[in-house]
């Protein structure tokens, strides 16, 4: 395992990434609370497991030196979602997913975020292809994995407690990205905005 020993922070035109804090627990939590925002990412929780899944979270970034990012709203300071790179025991494959409120959908921060966290995770973290677990009803999430040049790959069973879960697998190889990456809206978003700040 790989202890973190830096807070990183990803910069794009509107949204700053940063590694989750205990302050995000109210915004993460109203998230989860919505249908429409849960739902597609493990259904409706309460308060004291979203606890857990931002512990989780951040436990990632200690043990592992990665998980999904926090992604802020650089006009306002608002949490909107998570984005990132993702990957526990048993997980199908290196993945990059993403999650956002509901009332951010359809301005195109999953996208600007999605690209800087591929970006970040075939450079920094040397992955050689990356997944999307993406349910086959979600088709927001599917038309976002289209437009980063991903494509279906395959069904799985996720792990336990998961077991009962069935899932897209959507993907694409760190060849496949660099060679499409210039087409991408935003190709400026990662780049030279990576900053990374020793605590």
């Amino acid at each position: 395992m790989k202890e973190c020993t830096t807070l990183m922070q990803i910069t794009t035109t509107r949204l700053l990434l940063r590694p989750p804090q205990l302050s995000d627990l109210d915004a993460w939590a109203e998230m989860m609370a919505e249908p429409a925002s849960a739902d597609p990412i493990g259904g409706v929780q309460p308060r004291s497991v979203v606890w857990r899944s931002l512990a989780m979270m951040a436990g990632a970034w200690q043990l592992m030196g990665f998980g999904m990012f926090s992604v802020i709203e650089k006009s306002s300071g608002a949490w909107i979602g998570r984005v990132g790179p993702w990957c526990p025991e048993g997980w199908p494959g290196k993945e990059v997913g993403w999650g956002l409120r509901r009332q951010y959908w359809g301005q195109g921060y999953a996208t600007e975020g999605a690209i800087a966290a591929i970006d970040w995770a075939f450079a920094a973290l040397n992955w050689t292809e990356i997944i999307h677990v993406i349910a086959p009803e979600n088709q927001r999430s599917q038309a976002l994995a289209r437009r980063l040049g991903s494509t279906k790959l395959r069904l799985a069973v996720l792990p336990a407690p998961l077991e009962a879960v069935r899932a897209d697998i959507w993907g694409q190889t760190r060849a496949h990205w660099q060679a499409q990456r210039a087409q991408l809206p935003l190709h400026d978003a990662a780049g030279d905005n990576l900053r990374e700040r020793h605590e």
